[in-house]
């Protein structure tokens, strides 16, 4: 007597739609953690957009994330930008030049270096590598005073130099290029423009630059976004005005309207800070997809 199998039961009732619905579930969690980051992301830039447009009664009148009686924008522009003589001007040149000198100096430095790194085999080169390791995991902050009191035996405090030499080190500019490096610029490449008897810095400018161009400009937006934004370094480096960047710029406006005699500028701070962050903004929507590309290169082993 031959034994009754049964039959198989189909696909779609061995747990398929059950599957699809837990990645459904997994989607709308997934969407809704999602929102609640871009929202957390969107609403303090909302926050500042509407109280700069906003004059000094209304910022304490009104509900924060909506305007005012009076559009005031470029009214607080203007006065922003002219207060104490143009002293906020003076201010964004002063983080442009800390910008272009310290954040492209610091990014052409890490690129060479990081090319040579990851393109030419020489002793001590783990050794290097991780001596780069360990200087990315030590934070800035902690070596601000060692930096301050050998600088204050120089003399170069209250200079630019005090906030330009330190921008020009930048470990992890030199490990996110020399880690792209290996696998973006062939080594066959290299050797096929040996034999065809270009030099190394023809080599180097010529084919190697354009492979690393996402890289660079990886690591140059991480350096200016650290050097725009850099505070604490500037904050006991400088004791000069005229030498401030923003950052510290705006901390003496937000001192002098909540402290002793303080003054009724909180809508120029808040305007200021709005114009801070415009440059940066551009800059990342303009390099945004050489921003996306070479953020993969972090991923990428030695």
């Amino acid at each position: 007597m031959s034994a009754v199998t049964s039959p198989k039961r189909p696909a779609f009732a061995r747990g398929t739609k059950p599957t699809h619905k837990a990645r459904q579930r997994k989607s709308i969690v997934l969407t809704i953690v999602m929102a609640i980051f871009v929202i957390y992301s969107v609403v303090p830039l909302v926050w500042l957009i509407v109280n700069a447009s906003k004059d000094q009664a209304d910022l304490f009148s009104s509900f924060g994330l909506w305007f005012g009686k009076d559009f005031n924008l470029f009214q607080n522009i203007y006065e922003t930008l002219t207060y104490r003589d143009g002293i906020f001007v003076q201010w964004f040149g002063n983080t442009l030049l800390y910008v272009v000198v310290g954040a492209g100096g610091a990014t052409l430095l890490a690129t060479i270096a990081g090319y040579g790194l990851a393109k030419y085999n020489f002793p001590g080169r783990r050794a290097v590598f991780a001596v780069v390791l360990g200087a990315v995991a030590i934070p800035g902050t902690a070596l601000a005073v060692p930096t301050f009191l050998m600088f204050s035996q120089l003399g170069l405090t209250n200079t630019p130099w005090a906030v330009i030499l330190p921008s020009l080190i930048s470990p992890f500019g030199l490990y996110l290029i020399w880690t792209y490096a290996t696998d973006a610029v062939p080594t066959e490449i290299l050797e096929a423009a040996r034999m065809d008897g270009a030099s190394e810095f023809r080599t180097f400018f010529t084919i190697s630059l354009r492979l690393l161009a996402p890289g660079i400009v990886t690591v140059l937006l991480f350096a200016v976004v650290a050097t725009w934004n850099n505070y604490f370094l500037p904050l006991i480096m400088l004791s000069e005005p005229t030498w401030y960047p923003l950052t510290v710029g705006l901390s003496q406006w937000s001192a002098q309207a909540t402290g002793v005699g303080a003054q009724p500028i909180f809508n120029l701070v808040i305007t200021g800070a709005l114009l801070t962050i415009v440059p940066i903004v551009i800059a990342f929507l303009i390099l945004q997809r050489y921003w996306q590309s070479g953020l993969s290169a972090g991923s990428v082993k030695q």
